[in-house]
């Protein structure tokens, strides 16, 4: 194991940049936190389930869909290309496609699952489609994506946002190896529009363990649900038949990744929180948090009234390899700096290129608050230390910016810079906040 020894500030916030005077007072508080947290839907299951039904041989239907930045940049981008999307009184969302069309723009925001889903369906379509993002984007890495959309036959100006997928309507498609070691986007990207493609796909890992496998497993488990034949018997190796999808009519889960927060909250102050409509199985990498707090010392229960996260406030370090639920690292290491012994979190290295340098982030925040964190080749070392107030950087990521939140329960004083970047998933996130904190609950 390699530790890190320099330090630096992440990308997104450069070095001597003052802060804005815009920074969000996380609530700190001296009691345990009791409440029932209802968090919206899963924007994974929410994005899949959006392009999904813009190739579906018919009207989609979409109950308890996420509102989000992620999800509405999402639904525009297909309105953009000519799927019709609209929305019942209830909040259900309706989705009839159309014949996909260019030209169309495609503002990616911060999204991956924008600027790794959409480009496959782009050149489906007829005529150009032009993507870009937010400044931060454009550092996020792309090639994987559309070198592989090129060795199936596809044309593509630029090697990353910007770019330009020039559509004819059709991809021939077929075999295509990939190295998808940083992202398990770059697979389901491609998976979800193969059944479109003319050859149907047959998609092979080549390269160290892809991160991430429970959102791969829940793209499979979506196309399989609309008729999609899906073969993933031989390890690194997705084939697609061509075909057609069966509109969809789903629920959507409760983003179970977004609930991990509040679960923390009651960890973190020895208290209990209940987050409803908790699935007694799920593909969510969320899930995996449950159990992550119980290994710290909490205790988890599921009931008809949803999952239960239970603590004395007493909390141990933990040593845990999170490759495959990477994106719960910077709650379990807000978790862990308030512990009462040292934590090694592993297998996170593909963190690195993320919204933000996560690693580089959660050591550079933590620290300024008077922490003791430490980077590895993979990781994170974290040794609790007495923090104290200060300001938490969140570096335009939405989880870093509820991490910040986790600290702020037990160390008043902590300000989190940007906290409006967590409507990238859940735009409701501070009334939620401090709602859970409120007598009443």
């Amino acid at each position: 194991m390699t530790l890190y020894a320099h330090r630096y500030t992440p990308r997104h916030q450069p070095a001597g940049q003052p802060l804005t005077d815009t920074s969000w007072p996380a609530p700190s508080t001296d009691s345990s936190v009791r409440a029932t947290v209802s968090v919206p839907g899963s924007k994974s299951l929410t994005n899949r389930a959006l392009l999904m039904a813009a190739l579906a041989d018919g009207r989609s239907t979409l109950r308890g869909p996420l509102r989000s930045r992620d999800s509405t940049l999402m639904a525009t981008a297909l309105r953009s290309l000519g799927t019709t999307i609209d929305e019942a009184p209830d909040g259900t969302w309706r989705i009839t496609p159309g014949p996909l069309r260019g030209p169309a723009d495609v503002d990616c925001g911060l999204a991956g699952t924008v600027m790794r889903f959409l480009p496959p369906l782009a050149t489906l379509a007829e005529g150009p489609v032009r993507f870009d993002g937010d400044p931060q984007a454009r550092m996020r890495p792309l090639a994987t994506t559309l070198n592989s959309l090129r060795l199936l036959g596809a044309r593509i100006t630029g090697n990353g946002l910007p770019f330009e997928v020039h559509g004819t309507g059709r991809l021939l498609g077929g075999d295509v190896a990939v190295d998808a070691s940083k992202s398990s986007q770059f697979i389901s990207g491609l998976l979800l529009s193969g059944a479109g493609f003319e050859q149907g796909l047959v998609l092979r890992h080549r390269g160290t363990a892809v991160p991430s496998l429970p959102h791969i497993d829940m793209t499979v488990d979506l196309l399989r649900a609309a008729g999609v034949e899906v073969d993933d018997a031989t390890p690194d190796t997705w084939r697609v038949a061509r075909g057609t999808l069966a509109a969809l009519d789903i629920d959507i889960e409760p983003d179970l990744s977004n609930a991990a927060p509040f679960l923390a909250a009651a960890a973190a102050t020895g208290g209990s929180v209940t987050v409803p409509g908790w699935p007694e199985r799920t593909t969510q990498a969320g899930d995996a948090i449950r159990e992550i707090l119980a290994d710290m010392g909490a205790t988890w229960h599921r009931t008809a009234d949803g999952l239960t996260v239970t603590s004395s406030g007493h909390l141990k370090g933990i040593e845990v390899d999170l490759h495959e639920v990477g994106e719960l690292t910077p709650t379990v290491a807000a978790v862990a700096a308030l512990a009462e012994g040292p934590s090694t979190l592993r297998g996170v290295a593909h963190l690195r290129g993320h919204e933000t340098d996560r690693l580089a982030a959660l050591e550079h925040e933590i620290n300024g608050l008077g922490g003791a964190v430490a980077q590895t080749d993979d990781g994170l070392l974290i040794t609790p230390r007495p923090l104290h107030s200060g300001r938490w950087r969140s570096y335009a990521d939405h989880r870093m910016a509820t991490a910040g939140a986790i600290i702020g329960l037990r160390v008043p004083g902590v300000r989190v810079d940007d906290i409006t970047t967590t409507a990238k998933t859940m735009p409701d996130f501070t009334q939620l906040w401090t709602s859970m904190l409120e007598p009443s609950h």
